[in-house]
């Protein structure tokens, strides 16, 4: 068979998608008809649109829901494309569901398979991307996406298309989840050393008071516990609040997206907003201060970041606190570094205050987080020492995240390959 489909792939015609394809748009049920909801019937926006398949979602529709809205029914196995927020992007309906208007359900008018719409349909997920419009939300109209092509072919065409693509998607697979097993020992790695660092176990500084011989649950001799704040030259600073109005220009402001794992972000996208003199004096930054994450899921608080040098005078937002510390006694870098291991982490969150989807710590939880303290020399080690291994854990970080995002486009290339008939051949 597949010497058969192989002459065929010189010869492939191409359609409109608008000639192979009827689309079942989708629709929202009132939100104040408390008897729409809750029902039975499972209901799928772009939000629940995520892997290859559409599984049980978190919204449920009533019948009279569905009868009084435009929402319709994607049948197990029906194809559904994303036309608008994430035009082109596809799933396969596992099981019945509803769905909402930026929907669509690809009823095929020739003899196919879930899976060989799927693949067409992500392989040409950038051309719907290129061929949609809009200010705010970008969208793929019907009339565009029924003007693209799809490839005319055969069943047993089809067929050996989808098993290629599959089988290179495997090995695709394989690699990527070597890669990500590599990227989550690199985190724990990068953990340890943090732990060992702040148990005096990864050095060997003067008078070999630290080192590897170091008791569990003991601290080498002549270092001591301390609350934080007793380090602090003053009270812990949060940031400001401003409006979305007064966003877009101005002086540059750091948010909690800006810093992770007690590093400010080379690459960030600094938002600009419009300060009075008094503000911006009262809020600017300065080197050395250590800024942390004050509100935020739990899995994210406490997250800090040193700054290390500014290309202008900036401020931050109200869910950063700001600290500054005694460098007589303390090592900003110190500092920052123990507030990244999962130790430090613990310590500044350990009463932190829970509400719906969100933690928040203040001023004294930080002030009272405990941090081991040895001599301004020893820290001095430790920093150049954490400093030196972390460097390596970047570089190896780098190369796993740009291997993951060559991976993606790989995988972008094979289902481009396989439907310019570029695979079998």
């Amino acid at each position: 068979m597949m010497s058969e489909v192989n002459n065929m792939v010189n010869s492939w015609k191409y359609k409109r998608i608008g000639d192979m394809f009827n689309f079942v748009g989708g629709g929202t049920p009132s939100k104040k008809q408390t008897d729409f909801w809750n029902g039975d019937i499972f209901w799928a926006s772009v939000k629940d649109v995520k892997g290859e398949f559409l599984d049980k979602t978190q919204n449920l529709i009533t019948e009279k829901g569905l009868q009084n809205s435009a929402s319709n029914i994607a049948e197990k196995g029906d194809v559904i494309i994303i036309t608008r927020i994430s035009p082109g992007k596809s799933i396969i309906a596992n099981v019945r569901t509803a769905i909402n208007q930026d929907l669509k359900i690809a009823k095929p008018k020739f003899k196919t398979t879930s899976k060989f719409i799927y693949y067409f349909f992500n392989s040409i997920e950038r051309e719907c991307i290129n061929h949609s419009s809009g200010t705010t939300v970008l969208g793929i109209t019907l009339n565009n996406l029924n003007e693209l092509q799809i490839p005319d072919l055969s069943l047993p065409e089809q067929q050996a298309i989808v098993s290629k693509i599959e089988e290179l998607l495997s090995d695709l697979e394989n690699g990527k989840q070597q890669l990500q097993t590599a990227q989550q020992q690199l985190k724990v790695y990068r953990q340890s050393l943090l732990k060992w660092a702040f148990e005096g176990k990864l050095t060997n500084p003067p008078a070999g008071r630290a080192g590897k011989n170091v008791k569990e649950g003991e601290l080498p001799k002549g270092w001591k516990l301390v609350k934080l704040g007793e380090l602090f030259t003053n009270t812990p600073q949060n940031g400001l609040y401003k409006p979305s109005t007064q966003y877009g220009s101005g002086i540059p402001i750091i948010r909690i997206d800006g810093f992770y794992d007690g590093v400010i972000l080379n690459n960030y996208d600094y938002k600009r907003v419009r300060l009075t003199e008094e503000e911006a004096r009262k809020y600017l930054l300065s080197i050395d201060d250590i800024l942390v994450n004050r509100v935020n899921s739990m899995s994210h608080l406490g997250k800090c970041g040193l700054v290390k040098s500014l290309k202008e005078p900036t401020v931050f937002e109200s869910n950063v606190m700001k600290i500054q510390v005694k460098k007589k006694t303390a090592l900003p870098k110190y500092i920052t570094n123990y507030l990244s291991s999962s130790k430090g982490i613990k310590e500044l969150t350990k009463n932190a205050k829970h509400a719906v989807n969100q933690a928040s710590i203040n001023q004294t939880d930080v002030s009272n987080a405990i941090i081991p303290v040895p001599t301004l020399e020893e820290q001095q080690i430790i920093v150049q020492d954490l400093e030196s291994k972390l460097t390596v854990c970047d570089k190896i970080e780098e190369t796993i995240s740009q291997s993951l995002l060559q991976a993606e486009s790989l995988r972008q290339s094979i289902l481009k390959k396989a439907f310019e008939g570029k695979l079998i051949n």
